[in-house]
């Protein structure tokens, strides 16, 4: 696979402060890639060093094989970002706005951004000073596509969105996927992530733990086990891989890695009126790897 977006090493301080330690990332063309970890891990400050808005401490970073520093002007061109938080002039207007943006670009947006805007249910003719929050969002997903990106990189993208008009936002980035645009995205909502990424990276203090599949990430990880027996109180699995038991009465629940014969050979001990073994949510998964 073409890596489009890469990154060797990229290390970022403010000053003594820490910001990314030898981030190692590679979002292949077409993937759409998340970026995963708690506020404050080095996300944001990964994608302003990718973006060019801010300047790296070392390391590598590019796109479309362009250094996102000395190359940042055409790299920019082809691609679309959402930042976090997103601040507007509040006089203008949305419509105002989006073509001055689009200005930029030197194409006709017109049909872009009325299809986006009628997407995401926006009124263009409102000022920014009379929107939401969620409104204020919305325009900045379409400042952020409104050029046709091949690459997008979305930051927190759907804070501030309400449940439906998130659903709308995913399938205009899954749209976007399919017709082959790239898509890194940022989120501290595992639940997002696994709605529509293919890999995944996880950033814990400036530094990538983790780089999986979203299969992998659930297959080779841990499994939630719920156990009613016959007896209160029963005495925990006491295998290697058993982690967060919880009993109260008859009933016990824990996570588990490990070999699943093993663990099915272990609990077949007790004296059991049930049993349920599942794929553990990510987010339960996620807290394992900030132990």
């Amino acid at each position: 696979m073409k890596p489009i977006i890469e990154t060797v090493n990229l290390t970022k301080y403010y000053g003594k402060a820490r910001g990314i330690i030898d981030v190692n990332l590679t979002v292949n063309e077409g993937e759409i890639f998340g970026f995963i970890g708690p506020n404050g891990a080095g996300k944001s400050t990964t994608i302003r060093t990718l973006l060019g808005l801010i300047y790296k401490t070392s390391g590598t970073a590019k796109i479309f094989g362009l250094d996102c520093e000395k190359d940042k002007v055409e790299i920019l061109k082809s691609v679309g970002y959402l930042p976090s938080e997103v601040f507007y002039y509040d006089k203008m207007k949305a419509i105002d706005l989006l073509e001055y943006s689009a200005s930029f670009y030197k194409k006709d947006c017109t049909s872009r951004i009325n299809t986006l805007a009628k997407a995401l249910d926006l009124d263009l003719s409102k000022k920014i000073e009379d929107m939401s929050l969620g409104n204020k969002k919305k325009v900045g997903i379409i400042q952020g596509l409104l050029h046709s990106p091949q690459v997008i990189i979305l930051d927190e993208p759907t804070s501030g969105l309400d449940p439906l008009m998130q659903k709308n936002f995913f399938e205009i980035i899954q749209e976007e996927n399919r017709n082959g645009v790239s898509i890194l995205f940022s989120s501290h909502i595992l639940g997002e992530v696994q709605r529509i990424c293919n890999r995944v990276a996880i950033i814990k203090e400036g530094r990538i733990i983790s780089t999986q599949s979203i299969s992998e990430l659930r297959e080779n990880s841990y499994k939630k086990v719920s156990l009613s027996t016959v007896e209160t109180d029963p005495e925990p699995v006491e295998i290697e891989g058993v982690s967060n038991w919880i009993a109260d009465g008859s009933h016990c629940s824990f996570m588990y890695k490990g070999d699943v014969n093993r663990l099915i050979a272990e609990i077949n001990k007790y004296p059991l009126s049930n049993v349920e073994i599942t794929e553990p949510n990510l987010e339960e998964i996620f807290m394992h790897y900030y132990e």
